[in-house]
């Protein structure tokens, strides 16, 4: 059996790094958060959890704007134009063809598509989330505005809930296409938010 050879570069830089884990795990609390404060509704423990909820939301946005901060300052990966990749998308939307095997170094061009929704949704997922806070728990920078203004609650509660269900689909989706990509196309993808590495296979 031939070996497959593969060439490695240091892609991702341990700022971005660090903004990725900070706002992975953040979003592993609210999600985490939100679903035990439903089961356990309309008790103590679940007051207490949403108060804990919105501060992980505090923790999250402090991650988008660092992550926006240094994808306008940071190196040439970590720009927010290196996720921009309209020639691919374009093609991608004429073959149908999503699952690509990861060529070049940096973000693949169509999960980059998928990056740029994400965080879109997780912005309005973050301004709903702080209306919330100022409505039913009359806390955060909304307040002077909105505070327990219940006759608002569901123009904003409805989106954020809905928005919940995309933000855990797109985790489940991620996980699983790293791991395809792994199985699939035989090169290692996870870790690069770990040792800032990526590994491609050699062109012959």
């Amino acid at each position: 059996m031939a070996r497959m050879l593969l060439s490695r570069e240091k892609v991702y830089d341990p700022i971005l790094r660090s903004i990725h884990a900070w706002n992975g795990f953040a979003i592993f609390l609210l999600l985490i958060s939100a679903q035990v404060a439903d089961w356990i509704e309309l008790t103590p423990e679940a007051s207490a959890l949403w108060r804990f909820h919105v501060w992980a939301g505090y923790a999250l946005i402090i991650g988008l704007v660092a992550r926006l901060t240094w994808g306008l300052n940071g190196p040439p990966h970590a720009r927010l134009g290196a996720m921009c990749h309209g020639r691919e998308w374009w093609q991608a939307l004429r073959s149908r063809q999503w699952f690509t095997e990861p060529e070049g170094f940096g973000h693949h061009p169509l999960a980059s598509a998928a990056y740029i929704l994400f965080y879109l949704i997780v912005l309005v997922m973050a301004l709903t989330g702080l209306a919330l806070a100022a409505i039913e728990q009359g806390s955060g920078p909304l307040v002077t505005w909105l505070g327990h203004d219940v006759v608002m609650k569901d123009w904003f509660k409805t989106p954020h809930d809905v928005l919940e269900e995309f933000v855990l689909g797109f985790v489940i989706l991620h996980i699983a296409a790293l791991i395809l990509h792994e199985v699939n196309h035989g090169v290692p993808l996870a870790q690069a938010m770990v040792s800032g590495y990526q590994y491609r296979k050699e062109k012959e």
